[in-house]
């Protein structure tokens, strides 16, 4: 069941404007930064050999980032917590898509908690601006709220 926490200050942080990315079905993400890929990575089993490549931050010129075709990494401005009883699911918004863009992103577990990071792939030239609205994420309910949240690597990121 996907349902609407209160978007308190313990929710979703840092935002832009609440009522302007409260929506229907969820909270408008926005851009706070765009990242390139300097490297490849390396995955396995249980992460003894993972290697996370290292990024770039790219510079904004006029407070916009003009992006080729590829995948970029994108920060949110917004930190959120995911409530003990349910997952964050990341959508891209329309307007992106219809631009030749996408976003994709990971299940946001039960207790998460930091300023989360979406992979953006763009199929043609696109213009981002500063907080722009590229994302949803909305709360899908789980059947029972968990007793230990998400512990991992990412917990708190900024």
């Amino acid at each position: 069941m996907v349902f609407l926490p209160p978007f308190s200050k313990e929710t979703i942080r840092e935002y832009i404007d609440l009522k302007t990315q409260t929506q229907i079905a969820g909270f408008d993400l926005s851009v706070k930064e765009i990242m390139y890929l300097e490297d490849g990575g390396v995955l396995d089993f249980d992460n003894s050999k993972r290697l996370i490549p290292q990024h770039e931050l790219l510079e904004k010129k006029d407070d916009a980032w003009m992006l080729k075709p590829g995948g970029y990494l994108v920060r949110y401005n917004e930190i959120v917590e995911v409530p003990y009883d349910a997952v964050g699911i990341v959508l891209p918004r329309s307007s992106l898509m219809r631009c030749g863009a996408t976003i994709f992103s990971a299940i946001w577990d039960p207790g998460y908690k930091g300023r989360g990071i979406g992979l953006m792939v763009t199929y043609a030239e696109i213009k981002i601006h500063q907080n722009t609205r590229i994302a949803q994420i909305m709360f899908i309910r789980t059947m029972e709220k968990t007793k230990k949240g998400y512990s991992g690597d990412y917990q708190n990121e900024r």
